[in-house]
């Protein structure tokens, strides 16, 4: 089969083989080493099969050059065959966002033989981009970073409509209602909205040239604005540092503030956040921490200082905004559809809401992690929206099929890589082997005497080893990493 993953073309001679399927190093995705199907993400196609014939000492594979140039096969899917049933104002499934928890529903609907209307619809112009690619490569432009060409939506009869917004949804008579007054009627839903960035609140926050990442076209504004200029970031998180890497090298200066004393310290702990700080300022970023900002000013209604409560005055011709997000879930409140005390919408293993045949999926909900005892947790990564929307599908077809997908996430700063994988929440204690300094290290996140994530730089698959172990259902103790001794890795061990 195909050796490269799909997604960003990583060798799969150097991921992990167990259990009839092969893990990506880079980002976990998982294909069947049987068939060459997709069975965990990122990425949305299958791994290419060829036909092999040994003869004496030799081996014979056929195949197509177009198939070996490829390096990826996307499954067969059914057509539409029912449009004629349904009225400009109704469908079967409608699907409200267009991230990849949408995009996988679509598709996954369509590969399992669904024959019915699809219409998915998004508050963004562009069809469905890769959105991760918004802060570690902030000047592509959104037909560059597409998940898919437009021709695949209309191959497939999926269909997009852009610039729309839901603003409420009336479950008892299975209808979303749009900005413009216009009405959809829906048999099964999936609501994959995602999330909205948070603002500041302090005096001048109107002020031009502050942003928050919300679409291409912001990111594509930050860059122009920002080149040969003064950047600031607020908040150092995945987005905030990724977002001050890429400006490192265009801007004339960089400067992060964050809260806390080091970045990623509730998720990556402090003594990694100071190794990836320490890389930062190796590369011209200057941190600003423990400390917030107060007054944005501004100078013939640009902005051209950040004031921090620390006193301190920055220069700044441009100003992004990373300090978290929350659910996009408002248009719900009176819907009857159960959201929890933070806005994330509520879903059992099948990703079923409290209402039949209303689904959620992505960054807004809140679903039963398998790995933590099914808690309803939320974790905002880009593999698991794609399972979401899977799991979701597959259970919209009445499969039954329970989501146990261990989360994995990535980050790129300066040409580096950190994988994670498991959900380390809560972590009393980080067991680090390798060399901080170095940045070749592994980190293991503990609570009591259980292992809960891991993470790693230049140590490639082991992060997909561990996500291997864990999705096995099983535990890994905290005596397991402290000797140093790996061999419970690959089953040898305790």
């Amino acid at each position: 089969m195909g050796h490269k993953c799909p997604h960003y073309g990583a060798p799969l001679v150097k991921g992990v083989l167990s259990k009839g399927r092969i893990r990506c190093p880079w980002h976990g995705a998982c294909f069947n080493i049987g068939t060459g199907d997709i069975e965990d993400f990122p990425g949305l196609d299958s791994l290419p099969k060829f036909q092999v014939k040994i003869e004496k000492e030799k081996v014979y594979i056929r195949a197509s050059k177009q198939a070996l140039q490829a390096q990826k096969r996307t499954k067969v899917m059914a057509k539409c065959i029912s449009l004629s049933n349904y009225s400009i104002s109704s469908t079967n499934v409608l699907i409200i966002g267009a991230g990849p928890a949408g995009l996988v529903c679509a598709e996954t609907l369509r590969q399992e033989g669904f024959s019915d209307r699809i219409v998915m619809c998004t508050i963004d112009r562009h069809l469905p981009y890769d959105r991760p690619k918004l802060s570690k490569s902030m000047d592509s432009h959104a037909d560059q970073i597409a998940l898919r060409p437009k021709e695949f939506f209309r191959t497939n009869d999926i269909e997009v409509l852009t610039e729309m917004q839901v603003v409420a949804v009336d479950v008892k008579n299975k209808t979303a209602i749009f900005k413009d007054g216009f009405k959809m009627e829906y048999n099964k839903l999936l609501l994959a909205t995602g999330n909205t960035p948070k603002t500041l609140s302090c005096k001048g926050k109107e002020v031009e040239n502050v942003f928050t990442i919300c679409a291409v076209e912001d990111a594509n504004r930050v860059v122009k604005v920002a080149t040969g200029k003064n950047a600031v970031v607020v908040g150092a998180s995945f987005l905030g540092m990724e977002v001050a890497a890429y400006l490192s090298e265009k801007a004339h200066s960089v400067s992060v503030v964050e809260l806390e004393e080091a970045p990623f310290k509730k998720f990556f702990g402090e003594k990694v956040g100071r190794a990836i700080m320490k890389m930062f300022e190796n590369n011209r970023v200057k941190f600003y921490m423990q400390t917030e900002v107060s007054e944005l000013r501004e100078q013939e209604g640009k902005l051209k200082e950040v004031v921090l409560k620390s006193g301190k005055v920055l220069r700044a011709d441009v100003c992004v905004i990373g300090i978290g997000a929350t659910p996009a879930t408002g248009f719900l409140k009176q819907s009857g559809v159960h959201l929890d005390s933070k806005g994330y919408i509520v879903v059992n293993k099948m990703m079923q809401t409290n209402v039949p045949g209303v689904f959620a999926a992505g960054d807004a909900v809140a679903f039963p992690l398998a790995l933590r005892n099914h808690k309803k947790t939320n974790v905002p990564h880009w593999q698991m929206a794609h399972m979401h929307g899977r799991i979701a599908a597959l259970n919209m077809l009445a499969y039954g099929t329970e989501i146990s997908t261990v989360p994995y996430l990535w980050t790129a700063m300066f040409g580096k890589s950190i994988r994670y994988a498991g959900h380390g929440e809560g972590f009393d204690d980080v067991i680090i082997r390798g060399d901080l300094d170095e940045l070749k290290f592994v980190a293991f996140y503990t609570k009591s005497d259980e292992v809960l994530a891991v993470a790693s730089m230049n140590y490639d698959p082991l992060v997909s080893k561990v996500a291997d172990v864990m999705g096995s259902g099983r535990t890994i103790r905290k005596r397991d990493v402290e000797t140093g001794d790996m061999s419970w890795l690959t089953g040898k061990g305790s």
